[in-house]
């Protein structure tokens, strides 16, 4: 086994209570997480993180308030512009049949495309869902097995992320809320993963 992950799940979890104890509105916490998702690019990309795959926002989370569904959305898409700003390779998995789906991710949907192999890989989920990806011939098909997902927020659990990529991952899981991400956090969290016994079934 390496001690660095090929591919690392991230789950930003918290940008709402981030945002309800500094007395903001819900939906003002998703914009806040921006930037700590692109100072988690770069240290990954630091170490030599070859994917990371980011849970953008999930067919359920539509079904919250509409102001915090335009908030997420918003965010995904600049993070998306950021994300390529880093000089990385961007796939975006999710229905696109949704009016939940922002258009202006459509150019970055890819599933068969061929990936760079000279750039770091990031797979970002937008409007996904785990039976859609089941009822539609594995759609995900194009991200590969994830080595160690991290969670942000406290929360012991997946929520539907990608769960063939998912089958023998290692689950870290960080009380920190997502907005403050700081680069110790990530560090944590491989040093974590280098401990575990991976023996993928064997």
């Amino acid at each position: 086994m390496t001690s660095l992950p090929n591919n690392i799940g991230i789950i930003p979890d918290g940008n709402r209570r981030w945002a309800n104890k500094r007395g903001l509105k819900k939906e003002e916490g998703y914009a806040y997480g921006l930037t700590a998702g692109i100072n988690l690019l770069r240290a990954a990309k630091e170490r030599g993180v070859r994917n990371l795959t980011f849970y953008g926002f999930t067919v359920d989370n539509c079904k919250r308030p509409k102001e915090q569904v335009s908030a997420f959305s918003q965010a995904c898409v600049k993070a998306a512009e950021m994300i390529l700003a880093e000089g990385v390779s961007l796939n975006v998995v999710g229905n696109t049949k949704s009016a939940c789906f922002p258009t202006e991710l459509l150019p970055y949907v890819e599933t068969r495309a061929a990936a760079d192999q000279e750039k770091m890989r990031v797979h970002l989920l937008i409007n996904y869902g785990w039976e859609w990806d089941m009822k539609n011939n594995f759609a995900s098909r194009n991200v590969p097995r994830v080595d160690l997902v991290i969670r942000w927020g406290g929360m012991s659990r997946l929520s539907g992320f990608l769960p063939i990529q998912t089958v023998y991952s290692d689950i870290c899981v960080l009380d920190e809320l997502w907005p403050d991400y700081e680069e110790s956090q990530f560090d944590k969290a491989l040093k974590w993963y280098r401990r575990q016994d991976v023996t993928l079934g064997g």
